[in-house]
């Protein structure tokens, strides 16, 4: 709007001048107004076209999704889009089917098509029904898929082809900060309207005392299209339409940088969301510990042994062979992984980082994981879901009858057994001493931060239908396993920083909760006054218990999707902005309802990651710290903005709008004006919304919901460089002349020059002193942003071709050495100020 105002008032400057001047002394100022016009334009257009490229990289990036699939007889891994009709895709529960394709083999397949055909009811796929659709989703069980057709061509592509995607919504930010510009702008319009009304009114009441009213000269005319042109610098200075474009820069680049620091960004608010996180609920594996899993102990017919590398061959020998026998079979058969040779020739275990440790645990007893998949055939496959806490197979045996394969948490699992196999390889019916002496395992490998996983076996009945689910109880305890994930090197340090930072952190596992309370007390998450609970004692919890409860709870273990979900809602119903990280299909819900959902890129669904604000590529807890502070740069870097710009507005607004009142005429002209928009818009947003964060912003409460965006600091700040400017301009405008020994008819032009230059000169200096709201040293670290010495130099080296060269377009004269010398001083005395202003407290 204001580029219209202004594009009206060149065409109507142009005409007059013309008809009064001639060309093409009489185009000067119309031709001026355009030349601004087209830089704010160009630089505008520039920027945005700069981002739309940065958002087609992050697109990109986004798209980079691998999957395994088999091709020549070889099992890899590839990114989707590489995909070719013939290749057999393998699927498990949670993956988005990348393809159109048909079912070959798998067990329990359920397919949510909603997102394809809107049906909230799961299919079935199987022999009968073998058609799978790219872009549904695997609600339970593992197949394998050959792909028929891809990319366009799929069912998917076909409808995208109809579709055409929307643009961004506004950020929170950037819908507060429009509000800010809109009171802002209303300010400055009536302010114009008030000038131009009392410029006119003296016009009209000089000409009524002189008889004249009827009789207009054209450069009376002229006059009223000035006091048009002053009116439209007031609304042009008023607009602080730099806002928006602020807000848009400094989450642009804040996405670039986070991309180099591990972290994708998929909407463009969460940038600014995660700086106000107060709470972080955060899983266990991947992400505070190293995801790569090894079974460092076990209890194996019920005897408790360490496993190390050097004595792994004695294990084995000091175990009855039916029992190895047993347990070989148990982790080879029933397992989500497969161990595979891959391009190099090498051996790979593909698979979760517990199916992979369980999987060399079998290698290294000498088993044969072909061999043993060979000799017995696959009747039914149930795999681990989160609710069940356990996966399970039942096999056809080679000398005939069925058998059922077990494993999952331990407690769970043990639950169920009501045999044991004895240090002799016996079966024994499962006593009080033998079950105590388990759970008593089960607690000390717990308490030593390992894993637990219980694996047992049960002979079936030839009658037992495929159709029917595997039994839960009646089998035989073969052994439990003590898996060690370690915890990753940073993550004491990083839960130390965010909770300087006044952010919690919850840790929310599934995991036994002696296994969890111990990492959480590694980690530095679990403190002397902080509660760890167990998911079902939570559900049990009423309303009021819960949310007395949940300030003081950091570790919630044996959790379900649904505790975490809770967990989530609840801390949102107190006011807390909460962030999530989850890697599994049943983590979507609580990462939609969180605040902000962080994925876990390298162990994370397909679901997982569409349903997330941010996917952390390396899944690592240190990654989270530097989101949140890329957040809170992004939040400090708009105040910083927002506080150069109103010092500027209120500064040239208020100069403006008495000058015109009290003499007619406005000393900064509308070329001027537009200038120190692109200053205060494009440049000044460009130079303060790049900078890149600092150690000291998590030292800092994260700022809520309802905290206010213009704090009492910026305030005093704006109002007291306000202050200091107005004074300085006002007396160069009634002192100037003689201050400087100005004479003859160009005085009046060579004042404005200098009061332009004072001004100019002052937001320069002020930009600096904005780099840093409260600290005196705002020199700290300005060599490393490259953008805000650049911006400043160009604005030097502007400010010097506008006054020197272009006069005649910018209404200004050369300067001598010491009026340019006042006027940089001028500027520079603005700096002192702002630095005896930040030691007022507030």
């Amino acid at each position: 709007m204001t580029l219209m105002i202004l594009g009206v008032c060149a065409l109507v400057s142009l005409i007059v001048g013309i008809a009064m001047e001639g060309w093409p002394k009489g185009a000067h100022d119309g031709l001026g107004i355009v030349a601004s016009i087209l830089l704010v334009v160009f630089v505008t257009a520039t920027s945005d076209y700069r981002q739309s490229l940065q958002f087609k990289d992050l697109d990109k990036e986004k798209k980079k999704i691998t999957i395994q699939v088999t091709r020549n007889a070889c099992r890899q891994k590839m990114s989707i889009y590489d995909l070719l009709p013939g290749d057999i895709v393998h699927l498990n529960i949670g993956d988005q089917v990348p393809a159109d394709g048909l079912f070959v083999s798998g067990f329990s397949v359920l397919i949510d098509g909603s997102s394809l055909t809107g049906e909230s009811e799961p299919v079935m796929v199987n022999a009968d029904n073998p058609f799978m659709l790219s872009g549904t989703k695997l609600q339970d069980g593992s197949c394998k898929m050959m792909v028929t057709s891809v990319g366009m061509r799929t069912q998917w592509g076909k409808l995208m082809a109809t579709l055409s995607e929307g643009g961004d919504d506004e950020t929170p930010l950037q819908v507060k900060l429009n509000g800010v510009a809109t009171i802002i702008g209303k300010v400055g319009l009536f302010f114009a309207v008030v000038t131009f009304a009392v410029m006119v009114q003296g016009l009209f009441m000089s000409k009524l005392q002189e008889g004249t009213i009827w009789s207009w000269s054209g450069d009376e005319a002229l006059k009223l299209l000035e006091f048009f042109a002053v009116a439209v610098t007031i609304v042009v200075v008023a607009v602080p339409e730099g806002l928006p474009l602020a807000v848009t820069l400094s989450l642009a680049f804040a996405m670039k940088k986070m991309m180099n620091d591990k972290a994708l960004v998929r909407h463009l608010a969460a940038c600014e969301t995660m700086g106000s996180a107060t709470n972080i609920c955060s899983d266990k594996t991947g992400t505070l510990t190293t995801n790569h899993m090894t079974v460092v102990k076990s209890c194996i017919c019920m005897d408790v042994r360490e496993v190390g590398n050097n004595n792994k061959a004695s294990l084995c020998s000091e175990i009855p062979e039916s029992a190895v026998k047993l347990l070989l079979q148990s982790i080879f058969t029933n397992t989500g992984g497969e161990i595979v040779i891959n391009k190099d020739g090498k051996r790979e275990i593909l698979g979760t980082p517990t199916e992979t440790a369980l999987l060399e645990f079998g290698l290294s007893l000498g088993g044969d994981s072909r061999a043993e998949r060979l000799a017995s055939k696959l009747v039914k496959v149930e795999p681990f879901n989160s609710t069940k806490k356990r996966m399970g197979v039942i096999l056809e045996l080679p000398e005939g009858g069925l058998r059922a394969h077990t494993k999952g948490a331990s407690e769970i699992v043990l639950a169920g057994c009501d045999k044991v196999i004895n240090s002799n390889g016996e079966v024994v019916p499962l006593d009080v001493e033998s079950i105590n002496h388990l759970n008593a395992t089960i607690n000390q490998f717990a308490n030593e931060a390992l894993r637990t996983l219980c694996l047992a076996y049960m002979e079936l009945e030839n009658d037992f239908s495929p159709d029917n689910a595997i039994p839960l109880s009646g089998y035989t305890c073969i052994g439990i396993v003590g898996i060690k994930d370690p915890v990753r090197p940073g993550v004491k340090e990083s839960v130390a920083i965010c909770r300087s930072a006044g952010i919690t952190v919850r840790m929310v596992t599934g995991d036994n909760i002696n296994t969890a309370k111990a990492i959480a007390r590694e980690c530095g998450i679990l403190t002397d006054d902080g509660i760890a609970i167990e998911g079902p004692d939570f559900r049990e919890k009423s309303q009021e218990e819960m949310l007395a409860l949940i300030p003081k709870i950091q570790v919630m273990a044996r959790s379900s999707p649904m505790d975490k979900h809770t967990l989530v809602r609840q801390l949102r119903s107190i006011d807390e902005v909460v962030a999530v990280t989850g890697d599994g299909t049943n983590d979507a819900p609580a990462l939609h309802e969180a605040d902000i959902g962080l994925a876990m890129g390298i162990s994370g669904t397909e679901v997982a990651k569409e349903s997330a604000d941010v996917i952390i590529l390396d899944d690592n807890f240190s990654t989270i710290v530097t989101v949140a502070k890329w957040g809170r740069s992004v939040y400090i870097n708009i105040q910083k903005f927002v506080q150069f710009q109103l010092t500027v507005n209120i500064v040239a607004l208020i100069v403006n709008f008495s000058s015109a009142c009290l003499t007619g005429t406005a000393p900064l002209t509308a070329v001027q004006l537009l200038w120190v928009n692109m200053i205060m818009d494009t440049l000044g947003a460009l130079a303060l919304a790049t900078e890149p964060p600092t150690d000291e912003l998590m030292k800092r409460a994260p700022v809520g919901k309802k905290g206010n965006f213009i704090s009492n600091v910026m305030w005093r700040n704006i109002l007291g460089q306000s202050f200091y400017q107005f004074m300085v301009i006002w007396y160069l405008q009634v002192k100037g002349k003689g201050m400087f020994s100005l004479e003859g008819p160009d005085s009046d032009l060579t004042l404005n020059t200098i009061i332009f230059n004072s001004f100019v000169f002052c937001q320069v200096f002020n930009e600096i002193s904005s780099r840093n709201m409260e600290e005196i040293n705002v020199f700290k670290g300005i060599l490393n942003n490259y953008v805000f010495v650049a911006v400043l130099g160009c604005t030097a080296v502007f400010q010097v071709i506008i006054i020197e060269f272009l006069g005649t377009f910018a209404s200004t004269t050369p300067l001598t050495c010491l009026q340019w010398f006042v006027s940089v001083f001028i500027g520079f005395l603005g700096m002192p100020v702002a630095a005896a202003l930040k030691t007022i407290p507030v």
